[in-house]
């Protein structure tokens, strides 16, 4: 099986090491530290920056000054290109896409949490595990995705991750089918947007809706836009495999997480919370592990329907399927990846078959 993935060779810390042109880092931010990280840590040369138009404003990041991607054109003719930021909107995709074509670019693959690099010495040490998710995925689709993102992140190929994109549609049309009955506890509920998504499936019909947001001034959003809805619990919980108190950094944005540097907030696993479910939703930053630990009862008791994230983590791809199926073996594990560069949103959608 492992001829299926990437050699050693292939992957992208062995292709920049031996790459002549210049490489340029395209963004700003926390991914771009991580990727001079990576870089510098193998020996890596990082010759330039460069962001879009409309954030150039002459300053630098990590002493180097940033330009525009026209500079870079002019500067260097012939380079290679990390992308450093997340996109999923199409006008930015389109972008990328034409930067792809003139030029080589990479989608470097930089954990969102923990420590753990998915590189080649990783991806050796957990092959069995791998291996062993691989078989688990339910439909030709899932395996297919699962080998196409591992090898993304392997090798930093933008066109894997375009290749394997799905449509949310396909999802709740054919896996995630929702009636008209469902109890769903959505957890990292944030502004509502999943919710909202949930009653677009359904119709606005639903038993009951159940939601935890430990962010403030997110759970004061998403009280404001759901006001009117009946049969609603908020709760102001963090997800989790015990009842405790957890350090939160909240900023009232998506990557709200736990961070040993945050404030306290209470956690709770779901099982002491809710009695039964049909439908879980989960993207909790990086603590999916820990929250399915926290639901095993409600999951081996109601056998919900499952959408939960997989790409916080380095081994969330493989760790996640593999728990699930501990948990409850009857689980149909369907993997699938969104429109988003890195792999972000690449997300397992689990329905019982029994």
């Amino acid at each position: 099986m492992h001829d299926i993935f990437a050699g050693k060779s292939e992957t992208l810390v062995e292709r920049l090491k031996s790459e002549k042109r210049p490489i340029v880092v395209y963004g700003m931010g926390n991914g771009a530290d991580k990727i001079f990280e990576l870089c510098e840590k193998n020996g890596i040369k990082i010759e330039d920056v460069f962001a879009s138009d409309e954030y150039v404003r002459g300053h630098s990041f990590h002493d180097i000054k940033v330009k525009k991607y026209s500079e870079i054109c002019d500067l260097y003719g012939d380079f290679v290109i990390l992308l450093a930021f997340a996109v999923f909107r199409d006008d930015l995709m389109d972008k990328i896409d034409r930067m792809a074509h003139e030029h080589t670019l990479y989608v470097p693959d930089v954990p969102l949490f923990g420590k753990a690099v998915f590189d080649y010495s990783f991806f050796d040490a957990n092959f069995e595990n791998i291996a062993r998710a691989y078989e688990l995925m339910a439909d030709e689709k899932s395996k297919q995705t699962f080998v196409d993102v591992i090898n993304a992140k392997l090798t930093g190929d933008y066109e894997l991750l375009r290749r394997c994109e799905s449509d949310r549609e396909e999802v709740f049309s054919s896996i995630i089918k929702l009636g008209h009955h469902e109890r769903y506890i959505d957890l990292g509920a944030y502004d509502g947007d999943t919710i909202d998504e949930f009653m677009q499936y359904t119709g606005g019909h639903y038993s009951k809706i159940t939601a935890f947001e430990p962010d403030e001034k997110n759970r004061r959003k998403l009280e404001y836009k759901l006001a009117s809805l009946d049969n609603l619990k908020i709760c102001p919980y963090a997800s989790w495999n015990e009842n405790c108190t957890l350090n939160f950094s909240g900023n009232g944005g998506r990557m709200s997480c736990i961070d040993e540097n945050g404030s306290l907030v209470e956690a709770r696993n779901v099982d002491s919370v809710c009695m039964n479910a049909t439908y879980i939703k989960m993207d909790v930053e990086g603590a999916e592990y820990e929250t399915l630990n926290g639901c095993k009862r409600l999951i081996s008791r109601c056998k919900p329907k499952l959408a939960v994230s997989a790409y916080h983590k380095a081994g969330d791809i493989f760790t996640l399927p593999l728990l699930i199926h501990e948990i409850e073996s009857s689980y149909r594990i369907y993997l699938r990846h969104h429109k988003y560069v890195p792999a972000w949103e690449t997300n397992l959608y689990c329905v019982s078959g029994t």
